[in-house]
């Protein structure tokens, strides 16, 4: 069994995944000043929950964007499992040709979603990851991975909508009963989250036409469940796609 771990701006994604698949998954909050040990004392709670221990663990696979945090799991992996863990980055079988200009500047979670989506649903394929940033990642019908989109995360919009604008006061980011808002509250939820959903789709139309045609698209990330419903381009959710994508990056590499 191994422990994926999927290191994101805001929020960090585990997973215990066997050869049969998930058996348990987690996400916490992101803080870039843990140390190995606290991160270490953080997941023997989690496994507690779920009966597990550190010695279910063969190895620990790491996908991050924070790298403060990449160092201390490093030393968090060596020090639970005493193998070095697999960290996603230059030199690690991927599997996944890349089309991309300069493949250092891609994130690892990009490339990770793309191979779990492409063992999916085959290639051509987008995905669209929902977290403090929006991204929509596209592989071509080689199976290529061509580039993709970086937006502002609902959130981050959110966050800087609310502390810019004096007269008005945040409100909960649930999907509106309407586009035409009758109150505040409902017109700052539809101006967010319907315009969020509309910029998803109007990002994948415009992939499409590049494409020369539709291809499936996935969500995932921490809000895939609450905007991908009012988008009318995405095909399906999953959560665990990045968890997924780790497993296969493992069996790639071992």
């Amino acid at each position: 069994m191994i422990l994926a771990v999927d290191i994101g701006n805001t929020q960090t994604v585990l997973g215990l995944i066997s050869e049969e698949g998930t058996t348990a998954h987690w996400r916490i909050s992101t803080e870039p000043s843990l140390t190995a040990d606290e991160i270490r004392v953080r997941i023997a709670g989690l496994f507690l929950l779920d009966g597990v221990g550190w010695d279910a663990v063969e190895r620990v696979v790491i996908s991050s964007v924070v790298p403060a945090l990449t160092a201390a799991y490093e030393d968090l992996a060596r020090g639970a499992t005493g193998v070095e863990p697999l960290v996603v980055g230059p030199g690690i079988k991927t599997g996944l040709p890349i089309a991309y200009e300069n493949p250092h500047e891609i994130g690892a979670d990009r490339i990770v979603n793309a191979i779990a989506a492409v063992e999916r649903f085959g290639a051509p394929v987008i995905v669209v990851d929902l977290g403090t940033a929006t991204t929509l990642d596209v592989v071509d019908a080689s199976g290529a991975y061509l580039g993709g989109a970086i937006a502002p995360g609902l959130e981050t919009s959110a966050g800087a909508l609310f502390s810019r604008a004096a007269r008005l006061s945040a409100v909960d980011l649930e999907p509106p009963v309407r586009t035409i808002g009758r109150n505040t509250r409902e017109s700052v939820q539809a101006g967010l989250l319907m315009g969020h959903a509309a910029l998803i789709d109007g990002l994948v139309h415009r992939i499409w036409d590049e494409l020369g045609g539709p291809c499936a698209v996935v969500a995932t990330g921490g809000l895939a469940a609450r905007i991908a419903p009012l988008c009318t381009t995405v095909d399906a959710v999953d959560d665990d796609l990045t968890l997924k994508g780790l497993a296969l990056i493992w069996k790639r590499n071992v």
